[in-house]
């Protein structure tokens, strides 16, 4: 009987250690920004969680390539291409709505102050809705406040904006433009260095972390706006098929560790690099400053208009008194500064 014993020992060592391979399940994840990025380093630490949480049966596979361009990453996810990525909801333009309350100018000076604000109006009145329809939506931010960054002159007013070309990234601050008589063309962050680089564009609308990680080392002026003169939205999401094949134990840790706990991660990771990158400017001499008044007040009258235009267009999907809840996401970011 020992004998059986130690020849089929062997056997079932192995086929434990199948089963508890099997049992284990590797989520594909992708990013489309440098593995340095906070967004990439803060998706990596929602990783960690999971795996921890989960006590290693859920882990993830970071890819050495994005599955797809920014734009079309919402898709992949949704297609399964990917199990978990983020992107920039002003990628596509006119397909979501409701995100846009967290890109108007003037919000917040911080990407905390505006992620978290962010992230507990979208539970409360967006999430409902439906404004991810096709994903499992983990977490939702924005990064840090947007300035005007150019190469060869400052902007002061924005009649001598108008009279340069800037590559945007989408959203409220692609029809802002339009409103401002600016000449802006979008394009993915990636495509930045290129652009600038080689004279096609004047100059670019960024965050101050973007300087750094996109290597825009030609940029010698920027201008800055109380709040930031725009945001950008973005989604952290999740292949639904496969947050649902998880054991129920399995999505209760990815639930736990997704919502605010995530949207922090990505905060944090942002205003780190902006601070980081804020150094680094001084050191290399990039001039900066601040937009006078008259040139916020530009702004201001322009947005109200598309401020209005928002209601309409979130009521028409189903928000209700959409003007109250702009004003209740205005109130927790000054909550959250």
């Amino acid at each position: 009987m020992t004998k059986t014993f130690f020849r089929w020992a062997p056997i079932a060592v192995a086929c434990f250690a199948a089963n508890a391979a099997q049992a284990q399940t590797v989520l594909q994840v992708s990013t489309w920004l440098p593995p340095s990025h906070g967004a990439t380093v803060a998706q990596n630490q929602w990783c960690e969680a999971v795996e921890k949480g989960t006590s290693g049966s859920v882990k993830c596979n970071l890819l050495a390539k994005p599955v797809s361009a920014p734009p079309g990453t919402f898709d992949a996810v949704r297609d399964g291409l990917a199990d978990v990525s983020y992107t920039v909801d002003g990628y596509t333009p006119g397909r979501f709505v409701f995100t846009q309350v967290a890109e108007f100018p003037f919000l917040g000076d911080s990407s905390t102050a505006t992620t978290v604000a962010y992230q507990r109006i979208y539970d409360k009145y967006f999430a409902p809705l439906g404004e991810h329809r096709g994903v499992k939506t983990l977490a939702v931010f924005t990064h840090g406040p947007g300035i005007i960054f150019t190469v060869k002159q400052p902007v002061t007013s924005a009649a001598e904006a108008g009279k340069l070309k800037f590559r945007i990234g989408g959203g409220n601050i692609n029809e802002l433009s339009k409103l401002m008589g600016w000449n802006t063309t979008l394009k993915p962050a990636t495509d930045s260095f290129e652009l600038l680089s080689t004279g096609v564009m004047d100059g670019t609308f960024f965050p101050d972390e973007s300087l750094q990680s996109m290597r825009l080392s030609m940029v010698k002026y920027a201008t800055t706006f109380p709040g930031g003169l725009y945001n950008t939205s973005f989604v952290f999401m999740m292949n639904p098929a496969k947050y649902n094949s998880l054991k129920p134990e399995e999505r209760a840790v990815i639930d736990k560790v997704s919502g605010e706990a995530a949207a922090r991660l990505f905060a944090a990771g942002w205003d780190r690099t902006d601070a980081a990158s804020r150094d680094i400017q001084k050191q290399t001499g990039v001039q900066r400053q601040m937009a006078s008044a008259a040139f916020v007040d530009d702004v201001k009258a322009k947005q109200a208009a598309l401020e209005d235009r928002w209601v309409a267009a979130a009521e028409g999907r189903g928000l209700k008194n959409a003007r109250a809840v702009l004003a209740e996401f205005r109130a927790e970011t000054q909550k959250l500064k």
